[in-house]
């Protein structure tokens, strides 16, 4: 049964204030399904797509307990006042803090909005976080930590740096969290991910999120987790009802123009297009801005500073187009995307799913266009095959290749010679069979 308020899911009416300052009332399938089980005390294991609130479900829960547990340490509630003992939460003194909830991100963006929203929901606790990244200073982040902390939100080589340094101890850490957990496996995090958990007391509660479940995702699982319970809400291979996503076929020579083209569209008014390439997202960019629509670069190339001002001048829609590779496809969570565009289709047929999820976010619609060429055609088939759905085709544009789409529901190309008896191709300059 889903929780129509999260009143319902019995949280704290502190955070339930936070809540409703947000704007929000109604959890999530995801919220609605793991926050009870974790308030319970149990491990989670939970996958669920991006954009269908992972983070609230995991940070919710933690913030609470770790409240409830400050709360009984402080000894509380003797005589005080709520008043003033809101008055003093909100001051949230400088008190010795010792790390008790740990969430590791792949990304050093999503660390960062992950750190923005345990902020907005701690907003009336006295609990505070931190994010320990790379790309912005060391020396910083030291004074921060210095200054104590509750929560650090952290990406995995940062952590190690800062543990080799001594300057953090995860001794007193009671809630271990990895987000995007299938992302940090692909990204060749597992081993400093294991290192890190070997750190953290064994008596700790552990969230496991992922949008893919995995062998690799499944082994970290076992080895870090205690009699999890299980939560899955939106297979991985499933596309968002509220997406409309089709196919344009096109040659490689023509992509530029199209997406030129599509732009002039007037409902297009927040825009993130995919590249398989960092130069690609760089050129792309180049040639759109020539054409004065207002667009920028993003890759893990560009500093941190110019990858920050990039995303925050596209949430605020001073710029309308962000050109991106997938290494940010997860580290994007701006609102209000309309359309996203693949350049190049994915090799991976998941990091489709997790590009398209970038739009139609929080029960809104979007659009996801996908341009398909000769040497593309096998990915598509992946990606079908892996959502199980069959993209509808668009082909009321003035690159529409009629070749190509002929192309996508042939096995085998029809420029390949055959044999003389009708059978298997003969190789170009030679004649069939082994040499």
């Amino acid at each position: 049964m889903t929780s129509t308020t999260f009143s319902d899911l019995h949280l704290d009416e502190r955070i339930l204030n936070a809540l409703e300052d947000a704007g929000y009332s109604t959890p999530t399938e995801i919220q609605a399904a793991a926050i009870p089980l974790a308030l319970e005390g149990k491990d989670l294991m939970a996958s669920a797509q991006t954009g269908t609130g992972k983070t609230a479900a995991f940070v919710l829960p933690m913030l609470q307990l770790l409240y409830q547990e400050s709360e009984k340490d402080s000894g509380k509630g003797n005589g005080s006042s709520e008043k003033d003992e809101d008055s003093k939460k909100k001051k949230k003194t400088r008190r010795a803090r010792k790390v008790r909830g740990l969430v590791l991100s792949p990304t050093r963006e999503l660390a960062q909005q992950i750190e923005e929203n345990v902020e907005q929901y701690a907003k009336y606790l006295p609990q505070n976080v931190v994010s320990l990244v790379g790309g912005l200073s060391l020396q910083r982040q030291i004074k921060q930590l210095q200054k104590g902390v509750d929560i650090v939100i952290a990406t995995p080589g940062r952590l190690l740096d800062l543990l080799q340094r001594k300057e953090i101890s995860l001794r007193d850490v009671d809630f271990f969290v990895l987000d995007e957990a299938d992302r940090m496996l692909d990204m060749g995090f597992v081993d400093d991910v294991r290192d890190i958990a070997r750190r953290v007391k064994k008596e700790r509660q552990t969230f496991l999120f992922s949008a893919t479940t995995s062998d690799a995702v499944e082994s970290l699982s076992r080895s870090l987790l205690t009699e999890p319970e299980r939560v899955a809400v939106h297979p991985p291979d499933t596309v968002g009802e509220n997406i409309d996503s089709r196919i344009l076929f096109v040659e490689r020579k023509d992509k530029r123009d199209l997406v030129a083209d599509l732009l002039s569209d007037e409902s297009a008014t927040r825009v993130l297009i995919f590249t398989a390439t960092k130069s690609d997202a760089n050129v792309l960019a180049a040639i759109l801005s020539r054409k004065e629509i207002d667009a920028l670069a993003i890759h893990s190339d560009k500093s941190q500073k110019d990858r920050q001002r990039a995303l925050q001048d596209f949430d605020e829609g001073k710029v309308r187009v962000l050109v991106a590779t997938d290494v940010m496809a997860r580290g994007i969570d701006v609102g209000g995307i309309t359309h996203v565009i693949n350049y190049d289709l994915p090799n991976d047929p998941e990091n489709f799913v997790h590009r398209i999820g970038r739009t139609a976010r929080a029960g809104t619609k979007g659009i996801a266009l996908s341009l398909c060429d000769l040497d593309e055609i096998k990915m598509l088939r992946s990606i079908e095959r892996f959502t199980k759905k069959t993209l509808a085709v668009d082909s009321d544009h003035p690159y529409h290749s009629p070749l190509i789409e002929t192309m996508k529901n042939q096995r085998q190309s029809p420029f390949a010679r055959r044999g003389r008896r009708g059978g298997r191709a003969t190789p170009r300059g030679g004649r069939g069979g082994r040499r």
